[in-house]
């Protein structure tokens, strides 16, 4: 029957004489040994176990040139570390001592001359099973190990993607912040600037006719800057916010933006940096290009802010150059200073809000502002920095001809008579919408809450209420589910500084026609009466 051990095992026999080795083979012959392999040079052996890979050698002892004794120590000296290959000592030598040595060297096991055959056998056996177990062991360490590095491999990529889930969580949270923040300064901060907007659109035909050059000048400077204020809270929350599909844009022409922005910004670079002895020199090289369909405060805005962090970034002076070019139907803005510049990492998170290097004196929004404007048109920002040697940004926005095309009409022709009815909680917001309204030729009625409303509704007949949101007592919304209580169909248009939220959590509310953000122009309010009466 065949000895499946013996069949698959490797044989090294290492002895000095012709008879022994013969001996060893002839038994493992008949025993259907697998391949089996000898050598009478005992100096031949630690090379043949090394390309032969046995199973396990017999070993003569007493042998010319190297002893056998060596010959277990080169060999247990060769063998990786926890390889377990067993050697069985045949030797006349039949003292103790010979035999303690040997065992004590190395050797597995230990038979005498002259051999029996079958304890040969038995012997060798033996240790090809303890041989083997320990293989087989050795190999489920082995796939034990590569599981363990699987699996280490597998919780290294969990533990980076809940990172970087982490990073996003904190960056969501710190945008989610900033939204609440810039919601809740957004009414009062917008009803202060349709005071300022208001007021200054009763006042630009004086300025258009009568006032002198410098002072049109300052008015017109005076009226983009708080329109491009009007944006910022707007800004501040939709950061990443894509733009909307039918969102309404004009022609953009960059080149005047540019000069706009750095008129408007020039008391920051050029006297306040004069009057502490510092220089800042502005160059620009402004090609003709396509323009950009847009919103120009918006595109004044960022600009501004990166006007602004290059003068932070040139504490000693220096030079401020803008460049514009196009290709392929985009637009290359290029904004260089010739500052300190920022390291890698510094490049790598300068466009993270809240992240800046300006300490207790930056807020880390400016260069996020920028990012999120570009973002919300499909274009993207470069930037190129080096520490001491200055910074470039590059922004890459589509040009008109890449963009959808909706043309603003600011020139409404005029609308029929209307009787008006405007609800305010603040005095000074219903005079001014009134008085936005009488110049348009409208009989306009300022009144201070919306049980008024309803008490004017009864009494006579109104074509249109304008009603704030946020009033004491009865909201705007509440006004236009009463006034579609008592079957009024006068239509109603409610005015908020909360417009972006109520159309993200939930639509215009029930009973309003058109729902308008603050802050109110005089351009905006025209629209928004021929929407709602379609004329």
């Amino acid at each position: 029957m065949l000895d499946v051990v013996l069949s698959k095992a490797r044989f090294l026999i290492v002895d000095d004489e012709a008879s022994n080795v013969r001996l060893l083979e002839r038994l493992l012959e008949l025993a259907k040994a697998g391949h089996v392999v000898s050598t009478m040079d005992p100096r031949n052996a630690l090379s043949l176990v090394i390309s032969e890979k046995p199973d396990i050698v017999l070993l003569d002892l007493h042998m010319p040139f190297v002893d056998g004794f060596t010959l277990i120590s080169q060999i247990k000296a060769a063998l990786p570390a926890g390889e377990y290959l067993p050697i069985l000592v045949l030797t006349a030598d039949i003292t103790p001592e010979t035999r303690q040595r040997a065992l004590g060297k190395g050797a597995h096991d230990f038979l005498t001359k002259p051999l029996d055959p079958d304890e040969v056998l038995l012997r060798i056996r033996n240790l090809l099973e303890t041989r083997f177990l320990h293989l087989e062991l050795q190999r489920q360490n082995e796939a034990l190990e590569q599981q363990v590095r699987d699996r280490t491999s597998q919780l290294e990529d969990t533990l980076g993607r809940l990172r970087a889930a982490q990073e996003q969580l904190v960056k969501q949270e710190r945008l989610r912040a900033l939204g609440m923040m810039a919601s809740g300064i957004a009414h009062d901060f917008n009803n202060a600037l349709t005071m300022v907007l208001g007021y200054g659109e009763l006042l630009a035909a004086f300025f258009k006719n009568d006032a002198p050059q410098r002072e049109r000048e300052q008015f017109q400077h005076l009226m983009e800057a708080a329109e491009d204020a009007s944006h910022v809270v707007a800004r501040l929350r939709d950061f990443y916010r894509p733009a909307d599909q039918d969102e309404l844009r004009v022609a953009v022409d960059v080149n005047i933006a540019i000069q706009q922005a750095i008129v408007l910004t020039a008391p920051r670079w050029r006297d306040k940096c004069r009057a502490r002895g510092i220089q800042i020199t502005v160059e620009t090289d402004l090609p003709t290009i396509p323009s950009f369909l847009g919103h120009p405060p918006e595109v004044r805005e960022i600009l501004t802010n990166l006007i602004f962090n290059a003068v932070d970034a040139m504490p000693e002076g220096g030079v401020l150059r803008f460049s514009t070019s196009s290709e392929d139907g985009r637009i290359f803005i290029r904004v260089s200073d010739t500052g300190v510049g920022m390291t890698e990492e510094e490049c790598s998170r300068c466009l993270e809000p809240f992240y800046t290097t300006k300490g207790e004196h930056g807020t880390g929004l400016g260069l996020a502002a920028v990012y999120g404007f570009v973002q919300r048109y499909g274009g993207s920002v470069g930037i190129q920095s080096r520490k001491w040697t200055g910074t470039t940004f590059t922004l890459t926005l589509p040009s008109s001809s890449a963009q959808k095309v909706v043309v603003e009409n600011s020139g409404l022709t005029r609308m029929r008579h209307l009787h008006v009815l405007v609800v305010d909680d603040q005095e000074i917001i219903r005079q001014i919408i009134a008085e936005m309204l009488q110049a348009e030729g409208h009989d306009a009625l300022p009144v201070e809450n919306g049980d008024e409303v309803l008490r004017q509704l009864a009494l006579s007949k109104w074509d249109l209420v304008i009603s704030d949101q946020a009033m004491p007592g009865m909201t705007g919304a509440q006004l236009a589910a009463e006034m579609r209580a008592t079957k009024s169909s006068v239509p109603l248009i409610l005015l908020t500084g909360f417009g972006d939220e109520m159309r993200t959590n939930g639509g215009t509310p029930l009973g309003v026609d058109l729902l308008v953000s603050k802050p109110l122009t005089a351009s905006s309010l025209r629209r928004a009466i021929a929407s709602v009466l379609n004329e």
